[in-house]
C-alpha cells in the first residue's frame, strides 16, 4: 500500500507548535508522509492561508490537507472535514480558510463537523485545536478511518464563503485586486494573462502598461509604468516589470527587488492595469 500524504499549512511560524502537531500525526499514523506548505502565513490571516494552500494543493497528491490559520480558535466556529471531487480530504476551522482550495480540487461534496471524541486528544485545550483536534483527526483519516466516522453532516452551503476577488474587464483598462504578496515582495494579482489581453490587446514582450494603485484609507494613490515582461531576468537590477507568475496568473515585480516593499502594497489594494 502506499504511504498516506498529509499536508500541513498554519500561521504557527518558526516555534515548536508545528512540530508538536507533526507528532500528533506521527503517532497515529505512523508511516504518514507530511508534507509541510507553509508555517509563515501571515498571523490570524484567513485569506492568506486559503490562498496559499489554494495555490499549493493542485500540485500535492490525493492526501488529507490541515490547516490551522484559526484566529476563532475556543468559540462557537465548528471543526470540519470536507471531501471534496478528486478525492481529497480538507481539515480545519470553518472560518473560509478551506473554500478555495475544495474549490480547485473539482468542489466540496460533502461536509461534516468533527464530534468524534475518540478521533482527538484526551484533553482539549480552548486555545491550541491544532494539536488536539485537527493534527489528530487528520491523522485517523489518512490511516483509513472513513469520513463519515469524524462527525454529523453539515449542508455545503451553510460553510463560511471564502471567495476571491474577481478582475472586471473594461474597454482598454483590467480592474484587478492584489491578492497575495510573497515573500520576494512580488505582488501576485487577480486575473489572468488573457484576462489582460482581452482588456487591453495583445500582451507583447517590452509593452509599457501603467499600474495605478487606487488611494485606499490613508494610504495614497500609487502610479507604476512597467513592461509586459517573460521573466524576471530580462530587466535590470531593481528594474519593475508585469508577467504571467508560475501560476498562470498575472503578478507584478522588481527583479532581484521587493517591488510591494517600494511601493507599499498591500493585500487587497485595488489596481488598474491599462496600456501607458
Amino acid at each position: 500500500m502506499e504511504r498516506p500524504v498529509i499536508t500541513f499549512l498554519t500561521d504557527f511560524g518558526p516555534e515548536s507548535a508545528p512540530a508538536i502537531c507533526r507528532g500528533v500525526m506521527l503517532s497515529i499514523a505512523r508511516d504518514a508522509q507530511i508534507v509541510d506548505i507553509s508555517h509563515s502565513v501571515r498571523k490570524y490571516s484567513i485569506r492568506d492561508g486559503a490562498y496559499l494552500l489554494w495555490s499549493a494543493v493542485p500540485w500535492m497528491p490525493i492526501g488529507v490537507h490541515v490547516v490551522v490559520v484559526d484566529p476563532g480558535v475556543g468559540t462557537e466556529r465548528h471543526p470540519i472535514a470536507l471531501r471534496t471531487a478528486r478525492g481529497d480530504l480538507l481539515v480545519g476551522p470553518d472560518n473560509g480558510v478551506l473554500i478555495p482550495a475544495g474549490d480547485i480540487l473539482g468542489g466540496i461534496t460533502e461536509a461534516r463537523i468533527l464530534e468524534n471524541r475518540s478521533l482527538m486528544l484526551a484533553r482539549l485545550t480552548s486555545t491550541f485545536h491544532g494539536r488536539d483536534v485537527f493534527a489528530p483527526v487528520g491523522a485517523h483519516l489518512a490511516a483509513g478511518r472513513p469520513f463519515e466516522s469524524v462527525g454529523p453532516t453539515m449542508p455545503v452551503e451553510d460553510l463560511v464563503p471564502l471567495h476571491f476577488p474577481a478582475p472586471t474587464l473594461g474597454d482598454g483598462v483590467l480592474e484587478s485586486t492584489v491578492l497575495f504578496v510573497d515573500s520576494f515582495g512580488n505582488i501576485r494579482l487577480a486575473g489572468l494573462p488573457e484576462d489582460l489581453a482581452t482588456a487591453i490587446g495583445p500582451l507583447v514582450p517590452g509593452r509599457l502598461l501603467v499600474a495605478d494603485f487606487c488611494a485606499v484609507d490613508d494610504r495614497p494613490a500609487v502610479f507604476e509604468v512597467m513592461p509586459w515582461a517573460r521573466t524576471f531576468g530580462e530587466r535590470p537590477l531593481g528594474a519593475p516589470l508585469i508577467y504571467e507568475n508560475s501560476f498562470g496568473h498575472l503578478a507584478i515585480a522588481d527583479n532581484q527587488g521587493n517591488a510591494a516593499g517600494r511601493l507599499g502594497i498591500d493585500v487587497d489594494r485595488p489596481v488598474l492595469i491599462r496600456p501607458a
